[in-house]
C-alpha cells in the first residue's frame, strides 16, 4: 500500500505559549483569521490528539500489507469514528470506487491532458485557479510546492472528461492527496456518482435535495419548518451553499475532513445528517427569528463555535441525532421532489 505524505495535525505543537505554538497556518496551509481562538483550539486539539492516536495505531493494524478494503460493519464503524491522514487519500480511494475507476482506466488521465482543450474552458479553468483557496499557502506561486498547476491540470483534465467542473472540489482533493490522477478519479466519484446533477447547469440534483432537506426538517423538526414557512424562508437561501460547497470553507476543515471520509463510504446521506444536526442543535435560536434577515443570522451562527469546532463529538452527534435516515427514504423522497421542482419549471 502506498503511504500518503500528508501533515498530521499536532505538528505546531511544540512548546511556547499557546498562540506561540500554534502557527498562522493550519496544517493544510489555509490561513487562520485575525480573530482566531488559540486557546480553545489548543484544548480541543490536546483532547483530539489522544483519538487520533488511537485511531491511527489501530488503522495501521488494520491495513497492514492490504491493497484493498473490504465494505462491511467494522469499516464502515471505523470510518466514521475518523480515518488518520496517513491513510485518508488510499481509503477515500478505496471506499468510493475512485479506484476501481482508476485502475480499469490506465492512462486515460494522461491522455486527456494530452488531448486538443475547448479554449474557453481553459480560460475559464485559468481565470478560476487564483480564486481557489485564496487563503492557503499552498496555492501561493511564491509556495515551494504551489498546487496551482496540479490543479489547473485536474481541472483541465476533467473539464475533458465531464465539463461540470468545481475548482475547489478539485483544490481541496489535492490538498489531501497531492496527487493530480487520484484527485482527478476522487473528483469523477464525488461529482458524478456521489452527488449526480449537483454543478450541472440546472443543478436538478441540487435543488432537489434541498426540498428533501426541507421535507426532512418537517418531519423531524416541525417547530423550525414551521419557522421557516412563517418567514417565507426558502432551505435553498440558508443552505445551498452547505451541499454544494460539501462543507468546505462552511465548517472548520478537520470538521470537513471528517464529514468527507464518511461522504466517500456512505454517499449523499452524510449531507443531510450534519444539516440536521446543525438545525437541530440551534432550533431554538431558528424558532426565535422575527424576519427573514433574523432567520439567515441565526443560519450563520450555525456553522460557527464550539459544536462544530470538536470534529469528533460532532461526527458521533450526526449519527444519533437526526435517528433513522435510510437510502429508501431519501430515494423515494428525491422522487417526489424532483418532480415537483419539474413542474414548476415546467409551468
Amino acid at each position: 500500500m502506498e503511504e500518503e505524505k500528508t501533515t498530521t495535525i499536532g505538528t505546531n505543537f511544540n512548546g511556547g505559549t499557546a498562540k506561540d505554538r500554534v502557527d498562522r497556518v493550519d496544517p493544510y496551509g489555509f490561513q487562520r483569521p485575525e480573530d482566531f481562538d488559540y486557546e480553545s483550539y489548543e484544548e480541543l486539539m490536546s483532547e483530539y490528539l489522544v483519538v487520533l492516536t488511537k485511531r491511527s495505531i489501530k488503522w495501521s493494524k488494520r491495513l497492514k500489507g492490504k491493497r484493498k478494503v473490504q465494505r462491511n460493519a467494522k469499516m464502515k464503524r471505523y470510518v466514521r469514528k475518523g480515518v488518520p491522514n496517513e491513510h485518508r487519500a488510499f481509503i477515500w480511494m478505496a471506499t468510493s470506487g475512485a479506484q476501481n475507476q482508476l485502475e480499469k482506466n490506465p492512462g486515460y488521465y494522461q491522455s486527456l491532458l494530452a488531448a486538443q482543450h475547448d479554449a474557453k474552458v481553459v480560460e475559464s479553468i485559468s481565470t478560476d485557479l487564483n480564486r481557489t483557496f485564496p487563503d492557503n499557502v499552498q496555492f501561493k506561486k511564491t509556495s515551494k510546492t504551489c498546487l496551482q498547476k496540479a490543479l489547473y491540470n485536474v481541472l483541465r483534465a476533467y473539464g475533458q472528461h465531464n465539463p461540470t467542473g468545481m475548482n475547489f472540489i478539485a483544490g481541496f482533493l489535492l490538498i489531501i492527496t497531492k496527487d493530480e490522477e487520484k484527485s482527478f478519479w476522487l473528483m469523477d466519484a464525488l461529482l458524478g456518482r456521489i452527488l449526480p446533477d449537483y454543478y450541472s447547469p440546472g443543478m436538478l440534483g441540487l435543488k432537489t435535495d434541498q426540498e428533501v432537506l426541507g421535507q426532512l426538517v418537517k418531519s423531524k423538526s416541525p417547530r423550525v419548518w414551521q419557522t421557516m414557512m412563517d418567514q417565507g424562508v426558502t432551505w435553498t437561501l440558508v443552505t445551498s451553499r452547505w451541499f454544494i460547497c460539501v462543507y468546505v470553507d462552511v465548517l472548520p476543515v478537520e470538521t470537513v475532513l471528517r464529514i468527507w471520509d464518511c461522504l466517500f463510504y456512505e454517499g449523499s446521506k452524510i449531507l443531510f445528517r450534519v444539516a440536521l444536526t446543525l438545525i437541530h442543535q440551534h432550533g431554538a435560536q431558528i424558532q426565535g427569528a422575527q424576519s427573514l434577515p433574523d432567520v439567515c443570522h441565526a443560519f450563520k451562527q450555525l456553522t460557527r463555535g464550539r459544536l462544530v469546532e470538536d470534529c469528533h463529538t460532532f461526527m458521533q452527534r450526526i449519527f444519533a441525532e437526526p435517528g433513522s435516515l435510510s437510502l429508501a427514504t431519501l430515494t423515494k423522497l428525491r422522487v417526489t421532489c424532483r418532480d415537483v421542482i419539474n413542474a414548476q419549471e415546467d409551468n
